[in-house]
């Protein structure tokens, strides 16, 4: 479903990310991980274009993104993206929210997308704040609809980048939840979290980035259990035995 292909990307003289090979097939669910500045939010916005590339191949179910000609907003009705910040229009009301994006750029009928959006709302468990405006949210809520919102376009795949990390703990839970119920459903996804235990316990495989490059991928059976990079070794002591 998506490939990387020796993908390269620079900041100036920074080299951000090395010949980067992935594959994720259709319905698998991979978890990026690795300490601050590794790479992995980077990777996984030029997926859908949010960050271009300098070398390089991506292709989304066969289709080279980065092709000559490539309509964006075709492209990103594809992949449905979940940001670290929510990014709700705050002066709209939940359900405008979801219903923008199918109305406005699918040419969705308003009816049509309405009972979609009703749907995916019961789905995150918050049918009850169609009308509410996202101040009036927390911060866990404002993410499960954003996750609703991706959902409107019916995408066949989509991308988590750190989706609990502006969450209280006690909010982290109920989006990961939401997202376990994706997996279960045959979602393709991509999620860059530090969430072990969900990793440990939804994802297919694990990839271990740092410095620019994936230095390990396995399941994550034997990533937890037996890291094999030293790096991922570190990497896990730390954040599974963090030093006082």
């Amino acid at each position: 479903m998506i490939n990387l292909e020796k993908v390269n990307k620079w900041y100036g003289a920074h080299h951000v990310l090395k010949d980067v090979d992935l594959s994720v097939a259709r319905g698998e669910v991979l978890v990026v991980c690795g300490p601050s500045g590794s790479g992995k939010s980077t990777m996984i916005r030029t997926i859908n274009r949010l960050e271009p590339i300098e070398q390089g191949r991506i292709l989304i179910d066969g289709a080279d993104i980065y092709a000559k000609g490539t309509n964006l907003n075709a492209l990103r009705q594809k992949i449905g993206f979940v940001f670290q910040q929510f990014n709700l229009f705050p002066h709209m009301s939940v359900l405008e929210n979801v219903i923008f994006a199918p109305v406005s750029i699918c040419k969705q009928p308003r009816k049509q997308a309405v009972e979609l959006a009703r749907g995916l709302l019961a789905r995150v468990g918050l049918e009850h704040k169609i009308d509410a405006y996202p101040g009036s949210l927390s911060g866990g809520q404002q993410q499960r609809v954003a996750i609703a919102r991706a959902l409107a376009l019916q995408p066949p795949v989509m991308l988590f980048d750190e989706p609990t990390s502006a969450l209280d703990p006690e909010m982290v839970g109920e989006v990961l939840q939401v997202m376990k119920g994706l997996a279960k459903d045959g979602m393709t996804m991509v999620c860059v979290t530090h969430e072990m235990g969900f990793a440990r316990d939804v994802c297919d495989r694990v990839v271990f980035m740092d410095g620019g490059e994936i230095l390990e991928m396995d399941t994550p059976e034997r990533f937890f259990s037996a890291p094999s990079h030293p790096r991922a070794q570190r990497f896990l002591a730390d954040i599974l035995h963090p030093r006082g």
